[in-house]
């Protein structure tokens, strides 16, 4: 039994792997450098080696929480078995493969999640009803949310009486602050995940709240120093590293969140086996990202830098604010999103602020949400048919 299991397993890991590759060659693994290649701050491929390695890290410092719940959170009752995983990640990656030919933007995110809950329901599972009203409010309000930030940005970056040796520092600073605040492992108590603001308050005898906050405040102050002096010194050329930075840290988030897509379904199948963990799955993913950006990402990463070449550094940058917050946001939730929604809804709001609704193509915006709807429910559909044939 424990060798077909495995067997199983070794089968499932090719499928996740191959997703793992389309994740890094595909919309994640290009999109956190295109607007810097557009604004011409890194070269193609030196963009696609340092998102890989940005990837790479995010899957397996932060890819845990998706994972889980892309893996087990979705349907309550059942397990999904060694063939309704390689199904799984067979229709999603099938799915996402037909969207490429084709050049229809589908989203891992929906073929992935619309696939589960249809193998899910098909085995007898239960609707998991909480979990997807707290993924459903994450996917609608990401182009409100993420657009309406770009807008706020784009707005404010170049304004004569807000100079950039000031506002982008203060951008930089909130970054700065919401990095000390993020999870890793080992940071936390007993070696449990942890923030390096809550490591930081651990080590004195001041309330914690206010250990965290000061820790934030002194974080935000130093990042933002360091960037008013490089952008008041060559302010071109502080703008374009303030792009890279974000650029790395947009990699880094679409690595932990979209590892979770890759590897989730194989999370319940790996728990049967005892020598393998969940950080060594999470480092396969991470390695099929890795490759997957560096062998698959320079094509995309061209293309669309192309497309984004008009967006400049401060529009970039009013893009990748809010790209980084709301993927930060939905691993700590543990809720699969898709990038390319993210960043998509970032370059509206941007482009609507700085020349208004004009440069909004509202047929395309319809066909771009049509197909990611049109994806959940194609892949919802044939998960469940497929999953009530399973032997």
């Amino acid at each position: 039994m424990e060798t077909t299991v495995i067997a199983l397993f070794v089968v499932a890991s090719l499928a996740s792997l191959f997703m793992a590759w389309v994740v890094g060659a595909g919309s994640s693994g290009a999109t956190p450098f295109a607007p810097a290649v557009g604004a011409n701050a890194i070269s193609t491929m030196r963009a696609a080696f340092v998102v890989g390695i940005f990837g790479f890290l995010g899957a397996v410092t932060q890819g845990a929480n998706v994972s889980e719940a892309v893996g087990s959170g979705l349907i309550e009752g059942v397990s999904l078995p060694a063939t309704g995983v390689i199904l799984v990640l067979l229709l999603g990656a099938g799915l996402m493969a037909i969207g490429i030919y084709t050049g229809y933007p589908i989203a891992t995110a929906f073929t992935v999640t619309g696939a589960v809950i249809g193998v899910g329901l098909a085995l007898g599972g239960a609707p998991a009803w909480a979990k997807y009203q707290q993924i459903g409010l994450v996917w609608v309000a990401t182009p409100f949310v993420g657009g309406g930030i770009a807008f706020a940005i784009a707005r404010v970056l170049p304004r004569e009486d807000v100079p950039e040796r000031f506002s982008v520092p203060v951008l930089a600073g909130l970054v700065g602050a919401v990095i000390t605040n993020l999870d890793f492992p080992t940071l936390g108590p007993d070696g449990a995940p942890g923030s390096l603001a809550g490591a930081v308050a651990r080590t004195g005898s001041v309330d914690a709240t206010v250990a965290i906050a000061a820790t934030s405040l002194a974080a935000a102050l130093a990042v933002a120093a360091l960037v008013h002096w490089d952008v008041s010194r060559d302010r071109d050329g502080g703008l374009r590293r303030v792009l890279l930075a974000l650029g790395s840290l947009v990699a880094f988030s679409a690595g932990g969140s979209q590892v979770g897509l890759a590897v989730g379904p194989l999370l319940p199948l790996a728990d049967q086996i005892d020598m393998v963990s969940t950080f060594a799955v999470l480092v396969g993913g991470g390695l099929g990202i890795l490759v997957g950006s560096w062998t698959g990402a320079p094509r995309m990463i061209k293309s669309l830098s192309q497309d984004y070449s008009s967006l400049g550094p401060r529009r970039s940058i009013a893009t990748l604010v809010p790209s980084f917050l709301i993927a930060q946001t939905a691993v700590l939730l543990g809720v699969p999103v898709s990038f390319n929604e993210v960043i998509v809804s970032g370059i509206i709001g941007s482009g609507v602020a700085v020349g208004g609704r004009d440069v909004v193509d509202a047929r395309k915006i319809l066909l771009t949400v049509g197909a990611w709807v049109g994806s959940l429910a194609l892949a919802l559909a044939l998960g469940y048919a497929a999953g009530l044939i399973l032997p």
